[in-house]
Formats: structure tokens, C-alpha cells, sequence
């Protein structure tokens, strides 16, 4: 089947690529990834359809010009990403082209084709970049009201702060994994008697955040920030990302400095990095941001900064062929945008680089329970288990649980997907009593 393009500045296409109408790589979207086939190094590709595009060997047939060529010869995108949109606009046409029905150099030529096309199904995923530093934000209200409700009952829910800035703190870049990975429950301290002193042990409420993340593009010299209106150049693309969560370890340790072990011992992104470009034609307004109004530096001004990503999470127990949905909810109800939270974190000077990951914090909807982006919300601290399709209820997830974080945008007879961001719970490490 053949599919039409449909995006701003680009004349309508039809791919030589077959996919479904319901596949989430078309030709509209040819999202970044790193890909490895068996005894072989990493190498960058672009998915469409069930294929990927190994850009490596495109690279090596003089497909690209340098630097672009050079940044496709490295076993990760950091380089890529590092070139700016001028660059990634231009690799995107060529990629267009080269898929399109009306061009047959990959497709009329075995030898090519051979070289250049990989089926998704025999290769492993890898993480896209390597990610130097990773900062995670707290910018959904609705997310940031539940969780002050639950956290501090009896006094007001958001902090003084959070409508006059992105919340954010610094996490930790080395745990995190792409989709498939497992994920070990960890051990920490919890004081779950407030008359007793501290335990030691497993996790009892591990939960997921279901959020976005925005790979950096472009860095920054130190000491010089970055405005608004060159924010979305310094943004390469978004992925699907979990930001898993001790939920009794955070209540422990959170105060004064924030979280900590709660969060650093794992986080999952999807495989796949779709550009900016490609998700264009969904920016909407955001939430409005009138009362208070942000100081200057942070105003968005009139352009749509938002972006209309449907999100879903799902968990399937362990020896169950059926999941359960957990929730649905959109990117789009983001009160701080990834722009803004871009900028805010180099206001003060903050160098970034590429391949630095922002998460977007957990999205959760206006609307109803439905749309929480967390166990912990959903279930309202277990108070609310949710049923299970297959039989029984979780509070929060148990060891053998997978998780599956889903996202799309809908565009004209076509998605634009992410790919899945899945991982499956096992029990906590061996160690001895403390």
C-alpha cells in the first residue's frame, strides 16, 4: 500500500515502502533511532514501516553531505543532533526522497537495498544518544495538584513557585535504559509509621510516570542562555519516556532536597526520536498562563507550543496475554511546554549538549481520573485499585508486571508513533539485612 505525504513544505508524496494504515513509521513521520544487527557495532537508522533505513550505509554511498555524512558513520545520534535544524531538514528531504514512490534508487537497486534496508524484527534497539546529563520537570498541573494533595493534605497543593516556573531537578542519566530493558524493584528506606523509626527493604509501591522526553540539539556555550524564540532549534526530537517511582522511598526522602533514590535507579525511553519536523503539523495552544502571567523570559507569546501527542499506559501481569489500560491522556496539557522548560534551564547560564534529555514530568489530563499519568494518582494512593482485565486489582505494580507506555499523533489517514516504551518489573537484588 502506498501512502501520500502530507506535511508543511513538502509536495505530496507516495512511499514504495508498504506499511498499514495504522503503522506508526510512515513516510510522514522517518523518526531517529540507533539499531544493532547480531556481531555487528550500533549503527543510526529511520524507521518506516516494519524496515529500517541504515544510514550508515547511505552515508557510505555518498547519499549525504558532510558533516551529515560523518555524523551517520558514529554508533550513536549525539553527533547528528549536534549539527542543528538546517542539517536535520536536509537529511529529512533526502530521506523523503529516496522513499518515495516516484525515486527508485533503493528500490530498483538489490545491491542498494540489501545494503541499506533492515527489517525491524532482526535487529535489537539501542539508546539513541548517549545521554550526558538527564533533568526531569514537574510541569503538569493537574499532576502537581494530585501529588501535593496526596503529599501534604491540609495545606495548599502547589508550592508557592510552580506557576511562576518549570519545577525541575537533575537525575541520573546512567540508569536510563530503552524499551525492552527490565527493570530490578529497588531497595531503599521508607518510614511507613511516622511513630517509628525508618525500615529497610523492598519497594512496596512502585509506580510509572508516564511523561515525554526532548533530546537536546544544538548545546549552548557556558554562561549564555538561550531565549525563546530559538528554543525549538535547540530541541531535536521527543520520545516516549517512564520515569519510574519508589513511591514510599520518595515520601521518606523527598523533603527538603527533592527526589533521589526514589527515581535514579531506573527511567525507559522509547527507541525511536521523532524530529520536531515531523510533529509540526500537531503544535496546538497550550494552557493558559494568564493568572499569573510568567516573568518575560518565559512568555510564549502567540505561537502554539504545545504539542497533540494521545498518550496511553497499559500493564500486563506476568503469564497474562491481556493488558489492561491504565490511562489515556495528551501531551497538550503540558501547563510548562518543553520550550519553555528549555529555556528556563539555561536562564541562569546552564550549558546543555547534545543528546541531554528534559523530561517532561508525569502528563496527567484535565478531565477525568482516566487521564493520570501515575499509579499513584489513578488509584488514588490504593485507595481506587484498579481491576485487572485478567482478574484481580493493582494499587501500585508487582514483580512480573510489564509496563507499556503508547503515544501517536493523528494526523490526515496517518500516525506518527514512537514505537513502544516497555519494561518488565523483577524482583529486588540479593542483599543482606541492614
Amino acid at each position: 500500500m502506498a501512502h501520500r505525504v502530507a506535511e508543511r513544505g513538502v509536495q505530496a508524496k507516495m512511499s514504495w515502502v508498504k506499511y498499514g494504515a495504522g503503522c506508526e513509521f510512515p513516510i510522514q513521520n522517518l523518526p531517529f533511532g540507533v539499531f544493532q544487527r547480531p556481531d555487528e557495532a550500533p549503527r543510526c537508522g529511520v524507521a518506516i514501516g516494519d524496515q529500517i533505513v541504515d544510514l550508515h550505509a547511505l552515508s557510505n554511498a555518498g547519499f549525504f553531505e558532510t558533516p551529515v555524512r560523518e555524523a551517520f558513520q558514529q554508533k550513536t545520534l549525539n553527533s547528528f543532533m549536534g549539527l542543528g535544524r538546517p542539517h536535520w531538514i536536509a537529511a529529512r528531504q533526502v530521506l523523503t526522497r529516496l522513499l518515495s514512490k516516484e525515486d527508485g534508487t533503493i528500490r530498483d537497486s538489490a545491491s542498494l537495498r540489501d545494503r541499506a534496508m533492515v527489517s525491524q524484527s532482526a535487529v535489537s534497539m539501542r539508546l539513541p544518544a548517549d545521554i550526558g546529563d538527564y533533568t526531569d520537570f514537574y510541569s503538569s498541573r493537574e499532576h502537581a495538584t494530585n501529588v501535593g494533595t496526596l503529599f501534604r493534605p491540609g495545606q495548599p497543593p502547589l508550592l508557592p513557585n510552580w506557576l511562576h516556573l518549570p519545577v525541575g531537578y537533575h537525575g541520573r542519566a546512567s540508569s536510563i535504559v530503552v524499551s525492552g530493558t527490565p527493570i530490578r524493584r529497588p531497595l531503599g528506606q521508607t518510614k511507613p509509621d511516622d511513630k517509628k523509626p525508618p525500615q529497610f527493604g523492598p519497594c512496596k509501591l512502585l509506580d510509572m510516570e508516564l511523561e515525554m522526553g526532548a533530546y537536546v540539539g544544538p548545546p549552548n556555550p557556558l554562561g549564555e542562555p538561550i531565549p525563546y524564540e530559538k528554543a525549538k532549534d535547540h530541541i531535536f526530537g521527543m520520545c516516549l519516556f517512564n520515569d519510574w517511582s519508589a513511591r514510599d522511598i520518595q515520601k521518606w526522602e523527598y523533603v527538603p532536597l527533592g527526589p533521589f533514590l526514589a527515581k535514579n535507579f531506573a527511567s525507559t525511553v522509547s527507541p525511536w526520536v521523532v524530529t520536531l519536523e515531523a510533529l509540526e503539523p500537531f503544535m496546538v495552544e497550550g494552557p493558559a498562563q494568564t493568572d499569573p502571567v510568567p516573568l518575560p523570559y518565559l512568555r510564549k507569546g502567540k505561537v502554539p507550543d504545545a504539542i497533540d501527542i494521545k498518550l496511553a499506559a497499559s500493564v500486563t501481569p506476568s503469564g497474562v496475554t491481556e493488558s489492561t489500560p491504565c490511562c489515556t491522556t495528551n501531551f497538550k496539557y503540558m501547563y510548562w511546554s518543553v520550550f519553555q522548560q528549555l529555556v528556563h534551564h539555561t536562564i541562569n547560564g546552564c550549558n546543555l549538549r547534545p543528546g541531554d534529555l528534559l523530561g517532561s514530568g508525569t502528563i496527567s489530563g484535565p478531565q477525568t481520573p482516566a487521564e493520570a499519568g501515575s499509579m499513584l494518582e489513578i488509584t488514588w494512593r490504593g485507595s481506587k485499585p484498579l481491576k485487572l482485565r485478567s482478574g484481580g486489582e493493582r494499587k501500585f505494580f508487582q514483580n512480573g508486571d510489564s509496563v507499556n507506555l503508547s503515544g501517536y499523533c493523528e494526523g490526515d489517514g496517518y500516525r506518527i508513533g514512537f514505537g513502544p516504551c516497555e519494561g518488565t518489573i523483577l524482583p529486588p537484588p540479593t542483599f543482606a539485612k541492614m
